[in-house]
């Protein structure tokens, strides 16, 4: 079986930022085993997988290690691919995945995606979770996904060196590292999941889904830009709408060819 296979940095304008995502193009579904073989192959944050489902689309995401229910920078890549590579003179897609129907528009040169929003609640205090961060946390917060961790300052997030060995004993699926930006930024992230076999994420759009209803009230504001202070680092335009939450972003095409599987 021969696939065609893309390869795009996601939420950057420049080759070599933002985070890389493959994007597998299918008739239909196979095995979830051959789908995890492959994402494994890749060896990248996500492998995106599209099938088509009436004018529509079907995406799944997976890890090197397992699927996840919620992919932002994947999905933005596949839709870059939809609507510059397979339907040109489309202005939107919709696919169809674990976590509902999400549409992606595009918007002059940048992709808005309408995800959903994922509110977080207040959690005790980890003493565990602090040594593996190397930094005090002044509040922890969880929804069904992942912790989120607020820091002091964003020198504190841009700054940490975190024990991926020891966050994994903490037994988390994963943990957002936030604090209030500055200048330009309005929030400053870093998202850390070594449970789905990813030390730490470059440019997260689905924790976003967890910041926008965490620090809009707290800023009183509905629009922010956000940074993921990654060592590539990302910049997302970030909007919430209800329950609702709106990125915006680009992605920049690296690779495209086949892939020949079993």
């Amino acid at each position: 079986m021969r696939l065609p296979i893309y390869q795009l940095d996601a939420f950057t304008d420049t080759l070599f930022a933002g985070n890389p995502a493959a994007v597998v193009l299918l008739s239909e579904f196979p095995d979830d085993a051959l789908l995890q073989s492959i994402a494994q192959e890749n060896n990248l944050a996500e492998t995106a997988f599209l099938a088509p489902q009436g004018e529509d689309f079907r995406l799944r995401w997976f890890t090197p290690t397992v699927e996840v229910p919620l992919c932002g920078h994947a999905t933005l890549a596949s839709a870059a691919v939809v609507l510059r590579s397979l339907r040109p003179n489309d202005s939107q897609v919709v696919f169809h995945t674990q976590s509902g129907a999400l549409t992606v528009r595009r918007d002059a040169s940048s992709y808005v995606m309408d995800l959903p929003a994922r509110p977080v609640t207040r959690v005790p205090d980890s003493p565990d979770l602090e040594r593996a961060l190397g930094a005090r946390v002044i509040e922890l917060w969880r929804n069904d996904f992942t912790h989120l961790a607020v820091l002091e300052s964003e020198e504190q997030v841009r700054q940490l060196q975190v024990d991926a060995g020891a966050l994994l004993a903490c037994g988390l699926d994963g943990c957002i590292v936030t604090a209030k930006g500055s200048g330009r930024f309005d929030i400053v992230s870093r998202f850390f999941a070594p449970g789905h076999g990813i030390d730490e994420d470059p440019v997260t759009g689905s924790a976003h889904c967890a910041l926008l209803p965490y620090w809009a009230p707290i800023l009183g504001k509905t629009q922010l830009m956000a940074y993921q202070a990654s060592a590539r680092g990302g910049v997302l335009d970030c909007s919430l709408n209800g329950d609702r939450v709106f990125l915006k972003g680009q992605a920049v095409m690296y690779l495209e060819g086949h892939i020949n599987v079993a």
